[in-house]
């Protein structure tokens, strides 16, 4: 009887780091806390890119379920839409970046639509569990800006986190 169960939740655990899961709990889920992508001082001269981290933590607690899943997106900033990179502004100049999900940088982090995606995540809970996720953010400003005047370059990006 051990046996069977641990295969089954082995399974269940390996379902949850492929897919996206969807289950019917009774859950609440915070951003508890958030760390700007800061890319410091940039140099748009050489008009390379150029790097920088942040990071979104959250704390869910499941009152009643066993298997539950949620998606992080994030909203496209002061563009207002996913027609084309993100822009800092200062003033009515504007610096070109993304945020993705990855280092390698190809998947531009979003709501899902216009060649964008989400962060998902699928936890095996007890219940009456509480847990907390940290997720990196992975910010880039784009080359071949050398004509970016001098300035503060700031963005607002809503973090929406939705059970599914």
């Amino acid at each position: 009887m051990n046996r069977l169960l641990a295969k089954s939740l082995l399974l269940l655990g390996a379902l949850t780091l492929s897919t996206p899961v969807q289950a019917i709990c009774v859950c609440s889920c915070t951003i508890n806390s958030t760390t700007a992508v800061a890319f410091g001082t940039y140099n748009p001269l050489p008009g390379t890119s150029m790097d920088g981290t942040g990071l979104i933590r959250t704390t869910c607690e499941v009152l009643v379920g066993v298997l539950s899943g949620f998606s992080i997106a994030l909203g496209p900033g002061n563009r207002g839409n996913y027609s084309g990179p993100r822009q800092m502004r200062s003033g009515s100049n504007n610096l070109l970046y993304n945020l993705y999900t990855t280092t390698s940088y190809t998947s531009v982090w979003g709501n899902g639509t216009a060649g964008t995606v989400m962060r998902f995540d699928g936890s095996l809970l007890s219940l009456l569990g509480v847990f907390q996720r940290d997720f990196f953010v992975y910010g880039r400003i784009l080359p071949g800006q050398q004509t970016t005047p001098v300035g503060v370059y700031t963005d607002t990006i809503t973090v929406t986190v939705t059970f599914n």
